[in-house]
């Protein structure tokens, strides 16, 4: 992992300013200024339509303290493998002498579904760019609807617990996977339980070669329906329960990051989120789909070791 110097860290200026209207407690814009803490380059930034943008970029006002655009909710992709591409040439002419960075922005809805194809392509063609999906594992932004990022049997706004089904029906779509299978230089996952990983990790993908992607879970209060002060506790919770592995795929070798020492159980984790909170109602309790969640984190985990070397 790439060298970070903490006192350091402490001098550089917030990525964002202050007042940009993100919700209390919300992960994303935690996830930002960490991430954005550990790049020592100047950088460009584009954002897929999603919260993070319309909170921090309300005409006429902007909250980032570096170049900025906003793209549409499905090519984020696109629009950094062109900013990349019109620099490079650029550079060719000799109009541009020094080194920039690209890195986009994009939650699960613009990421895991909407601007997957785009995301994609760019990953193919190789532009030298950072992925970053803040995942906070559904669409916020319009009403906190189910995205193939949100787990199986939470409640969403358009996949409601009730009599006819315990949420959501499906698995979560793994996208940090996918990725991996586009076989670019830099993969990795990881949450807000330790600012210096994640610090480190985009670190190393921004200044790696060619594509690298970050899947980083962030905690969104409204629809995990937590306090807003358990965000870090809970992103803790998420990695010690195995339910978010905490990893990295360095030119397709798997790495772990992060093996829990005292292991937490599914049903901790999910009974500290009111969006499960149908699964333990007094009286109709599902502790079968309960189990059914840790078996899954258990073979995906091992699955992991396995990748890792550690089986």
């Amino acid at each position: 992992m790439c060298a970070i110097n903490i006192k350091e860290l402490t001098k550089k200026q917030n990525p964002l300013t202050q007042g940009h209207r993100m919700c209390p407690g919300c992960g994303a814009p935690t996830a930002i200024r960490q991430a954005l803490m550990g790049v020592d380059y100047p950088v460009v930034v584009v954002a897929a339509t999603g919260c993070m943008e319309v909170s921090t970029t309300v005409y006429p006002y902007s909250a980032w303290r570096m170049p900025y655009m906003h793209i549409a909710f499905e090519n984020a992709g696109a629009g950094i493998s062109g900013i990349e591409a019109a620099y490079k040439v650029l550079r060719r002419k000799g109009k541009v002498d020094k080194d920039i960075k690209f890195v986009a922005f994009g939650g699960d809805g613009g990421t895991y579904d909407i601007g997957l194809q785009s995301l994609s392509g760019a990953l193919e063609r190789g532009h030298d760019f950072t992925y970053i999906c803040y995942n906070n594992q559904g669409y916020m932004n319009t009403g906190a609807q189910r995205s193939s990022a949100t787990p199986q049997n939470a409640n969403a706004t358009t996949s409601p617990a009730g009599k006819m089904a315990p949420g959501k029906l499906q698995r979560a779509k793994d996208l940090t996977e996918i990725v991996a299978a586009h076989e670019i230089p830099y993969v990795a996952q990881t949450t807000l339980h330790n600012p210096m990983d994640l610090i480190a990790k985009v670190k190393r993908a921004v200044e790696t070669p060619g594509p690298a992607f970050v899947n980083v879970l962030v905690p969104c209060p409204l629809f995990w329906r937590i306090d807003p002060s358990r965000q870090v506790e809970i992103c803790q919770m998420a990695a010690d329960s195995k339910f978010w592995p905490v990893y990295e795929v360095v030119n397709g070798e798997y790495k772990l990051s992060y093996e829990p020492k005292k292991q937490v159980s599914i049903e901790d984790f999910l009974r500290a989120q009111g969006r499960y909170a149908h699964l333990f109602k007094k009286g109709a309790e599902r502790l079968d789909l309960v189990e059914e969640a840790q078996r899954d984190a258990d073979a995906s985990w091992a699955k992991l070791l396995k990748k890792c070397g550690k089986a």
